[in-house]
């Protein structure tokens, strides 16, 4: 029996790619695009993260090709690279109707809450 390396697979990509979803302020930016085209600051006022926040988020959403802009007159605006990332998330949502109290629940998988520091994570 041969076992089958995790990477070769594709895993290793499968989960930086869920990365891109798992940060909250990357969630929200992603949130933010499913409506539609968005400025920076749009996209500001719909997720109330700082400009700085949001400018480092869209360059990693960009890098990962969840997002892509363009220049649009003297703005860049901001959509999804592909309307299957909005469906990802409305699966998630569907799936969570079914699921939220165990995610919910779930020790694993806590985030710290605003003023929580990395020691009061559990593993």
């Amino acid at each position: 029996m041969q076992l089958v390396n995790p990477d070769s697979s594709g895993l290793a990509v499968k989960a930086k790619f869920f990365r891109g979803f798992s940060d909250p302020s990357r969630l929200s930016i992603i949130e933010a695009l499913r409506d539609g085209p968005h400025t920076v600051g749009e996209i500001i006022a719909a997720t109330g993260l700082s400009q700085s926040n949001v400018s480092n988020h869209l360059g990693c959403l960009r890098g990962c090709g969840l997002v892509v802009a363009e220049r649009d007159g003297r703005f860049m605006t901001y959509h999804l690279s592909d309307d299957r990332v909005g469906d990802i998330l409305a699966l998630a949502e569907s799936l969570l109707a079914d699921v939220a109290r165990g995610v919910y629940e779930c020790t694993r998988y806590n985030v710290p809450r605003a003023g929580e520091g990395k020691k009061d994570r559990q593993s």
